[in-house]
């Protein structure tokens, strides 16, 4: 007994102290070093004062306040970047992985393991070849080049309201862009790559773990598809839905390898981890570690919110073994 008890003590303590050197310390770091000149410098990273109305300051300040203003600028482009990014990506590898994890957990067909093994692909292959294999195939010399220079979609920050008068459609877009490599589009698609896998691995145990009892015998009392999916499936699995949502939304908004490739490097399709980058090779440590400090919340945050999903599912499955 005393063995046991001294090796589950020697476990754990090599579990806490590899935490402690290579997340927690990090961590740590990261906003001791944003916070490191103070709480003003900290804060002037986002918000910086207007050039305008400042003429009467020497040449040299106007210059320095216009220079920061410009990265606040560029800062915040790049926040509303990432979070309308994650708006996109989030709700569409939602339906996708419902859709995948209800075929494979539920059916049984020709070529299951081949679409199991298609969801597992942006585990095994590398971000930055997945934003290579984009740029390949709609780049200018790319398969689907001449279809992708020339397409046209709407900017979405030009949405506005036009009304009924012109048609039973009341809202309308001022700005249209053309091409989708190096632009915020290109950057929706590299990270619906990479994060497709994350809602369909999320639920795939849940479900082929609960079979299709519960389904055969909803359809055998009258109820169509629709309603035995959202009155049946999904009900047993929302924690696992919610686990899988918070695993997207985190790698969507942290996504760099592939984003980065098929950005252009170009400011306005900067998101946040590319930012910080930009920041960190310009010397400006302070601004860097500021965006980065940004994105570590959001990655408490994350563990937070994936941390109550697994207690409520554990929960759930507690109660349901009990009855």
């Amino acid at each position: 007994m005393n063995v046991l008890k001294v090796g589950r003590a020697a476990l754990v303590l090599i579990a806490l102290s590899f935490l402690t050197l290579f997340v927690v310390l990090p961590a740590v770091n990261v906003f001791a070093q944003a916070l490191s000149k103070g709480w003003d410098a900290y804060v002037n990273t986002l918000h910086t004062p207007k050039v305008e109305g400042q003429e009467k300051l020497p040449l040299k300040e106007r210059r320095a306040l216009a220079k920061q203003q410009a990265q606040a600028e560029k800062t915040w482009s790049a926040i509303k970047m990432t979070l309308g990014v994650a708006a996109v990506v989030v709700p569409m590898n939602l339906v996708f992985g419902l859709a995948a994890a209800w075929a494979i957990g539920k059916f049984r067909f020709r070529g299951r393991s081949l679409l199991v093994s298609l969801i597992d692909l942006p585990f095994s292959v590398s971000p930055v070849i997945a934003g290579l294999v984009f740029v390949l195939l709609m780049g200018r010399q790319g398969f689907l080049g001449q279809w992708a220079m020339n397409w046209q979609w709407p900017q979405p920050l030009s949405l506005y309201w036009k009304g009924f008068d012109t048609g039973w459609w009341p809202l309308g877009f001022s700005e249209w862009q053309a091409g989708v490599i190096f632009t915020p589009l290109a950057t929706v698609l590299a990270s619906i790559f990479v994060t497709f896998p994350f809602v369909a691995r999320s639920l795939l145990p849940l479900m082929e773990a609960q079979g299709t009892d519960a389904e055969q015998a909803a359809i055998s009392l009258g109820a169509g598809g629709f309603k035995t999916f959202w009155k049946v499936t999904l009900p047993n699995v929302k924690w696992g839905l919610l686990y899988g949502v918070i695993l997207c939304s985190a790698r969507a908004m942290g996504e760099f390898g592939a984003v980065s490739v098929v950005s252009g490097h170009l400011d306005a399709n900067d998101t946040m981890p590319l930012r910080v980058e930009k920041l960190w090779n310009e010397y400006n440590t302070q601004a860097a570690f500021t965006v980065a400090s940004l994105l570590a919340l959001l990655a408490v945050v994350t563990l937070v919110l994936k941390t109550v999903a697994e207690w409520k599912a554990n929960r759930d499955a507690r109660e349901s073994a009990a009855t």
